[in-house]
């Protein structure tokens, strides 16, 4: 059986054989693409390699208020949780005239 030494003195030489020949296959692929490029007369755009910015989401926008108390002047615009000054009211009492 192989000590530990030798062991890790083998591993240590397969590293390196691993990246002497991931740089040759990686150059070899380079060359492979660049020639392909050439050859069609390929662009950045056509390959997706745009820098083109995504579309970006509507801000939101602030409601319009379709109700007020008239006690204190606040309003509300209809979404969300109704306020208590109008929970169990006629809405229709409370709606702003525009």
């Amino acid at each position: 059986m192989a000590s530990y030494k030798q062991l890790t003195a083998q591993l240590e030489k397969l590293h390196k054989e691993v990246a002497v020949a991931r740089e040759k296959e990686i150059a070899q692929a380079i060359a492979d693409i660049k020639q392909k490029v050439a050859e069609y007369d390929l662009t950045a755009e056509e390959l997706g390699f745009t820098n083109s910015p995504k579309p970006r989401r509507k801000a939101a926008s602030a409601s319009v208020a379709k109700y007020r108390n008239p006690k204190t002047g606040e309003t509300w615009s209809g979404r969300g949780r109704s306020p208590a000054w109008l929970v169990g009211k006629n809405r229709e009492r409370f709606l702003i005239e525009s």
